[in-house]
């Protein structure tokens, strides 16, 4: 995937008129205050809205998936070939397709992307918020029942590994480490394909492997993210933010390269350049998904502007409805 490096580039200075706001809908701003309280509150907003939206079991996030053989049913247009049942489709002739029955335990490992482009936020929250929220409906969607959480992060200067460990206690823990991560100082992308490639060594179980990022910079992750999806059940969690899509029309605008520190001024007031930078940022965002996808990885997209909750909810009700574990249709 080719690189487009200009749209790293963010406001360099408040006042610009794309300041962050408040709205519904949106994670707490560890920023703002402390992170213990912040964190009960991120807490109890996902128990109340993902319990009260998706009564039942929702295991690892992907329905009816694990390594024990189930029964076989015909195929549908959209299901996994890689299930295929051939000695049932040879004697039927029909194409049929082996369901599998969930592990009763599940270990579900997050790479999270907290390098210097995820400090960034023109609408309800920073993306690095929004990635810790993500993380934190992953931790609740999947934690009971003996599974276990671990989660590995990555700033770009350095890559903190915390192991696996079954309750919510412990996916609390969790949750108060990865909010307690230095941010990464300007200057070094995040190098999301070295903390994935960790994930692989020494071979574990299969499982359920989440990366959130907002996948921008070097594209050298697609090759690690498809040698994850030969063992482990694959979702990706993509943050964005809208001014990442399109400008509005500021003027003379001052915006940096968060992870090389490159400035460039930036004439929004110009309507071919602003459609130029659109049809780029919706370019990338395609090659993005189709590499997401050719990795058989589950596609979520979060926005600063929107109720993430919500969308969160409607993936899960769209892999529930799919049935097959794989990636989302």
């Amino acid at each position: 995937m080719p690189e487009h490096p200009g749209l790293l580039l963010h406001p360099a200075t408040p006042g610009s008129g794309i300041e962050p706001g408040n709205g519904d809908g949106s994670p707490p701003r560890f920023a703002d205050g402390p992170s213990d309280i912040l964190l009960r509150r991120l807490e109890l907003t996902v128990r109340r809205r993902l319990d009260g939206l998706l009564q039942g079991d929702h295991l690892g996030l992907v329905p009816g998936s694990g390594s024990e053989a189930g029964d076989s049913r015909t195929y549908h247009p959209g299901d996994d070939v890689r299930r295929m049942d051939w000695p049932v489709t040879a004697r039927t002739q029909v194409a049929h397709v082996r369901e599998t029955i969930a592990d009763r335990e599940l270990e579900t490992w997050a790479v999270v992307d907290l390098s210097a482009s995820l400090d960034f936020g023109t609408a309800n929250c920073q993306k690095r918020d929004l990635a810790i929220a993500g993380l934190a409906a992953v931790g609740h969607l999947t934690v009971h029942g003996g599974n276990r959480l671990g989660a590995v992060v990555t700033t770009g200067e350095r890559v903190d590994r915390h192991p696996a460990m079954p309750g919510r206690l412990a996916a609390e823990r969790l949750l108060r480490s990865v909010v307690a991560t230095p941010r990464a100082a300007g200057g070094r992308r995040g190098d999301l394909a070295a903390a994935m490639e960790t994930l692989m060594r020494p071979p574990r179980r299969r499982g359920l492997v989440v990366v959130i990022s907002d996948f921008l910079g070097d594209s050298d992750w697609d090759r690690p993210l498809r040698r994850l999806s030969a063992r482990h059940e694959l979702l990706a969690i993509e943050v964005v933010d809208p001014r990442e899509l399109e400008l509005p029309d500021v003027g003379l605008l001052t915006v940096v390269d968060p992870e090389s520190g490159q400035t460039l001024e930036v004439p929004t007031g110009n309507a071919e350049f602003r459609a130029k930078f659109a049809a780029g940022a919706a370019a990338q965002r395609a090659e993005i998904a189709t590499a997401l996808r050719r990795a058989g990885a589950g596609h979520l997209q979060l926005r600063t502007d929107r109720d993430w909750l919500m969308d969160v909810v409607r993936f899960v009700a769209d892999r529930r409805r799919a049935g097959s574990g794989g990636a989302s249709r």
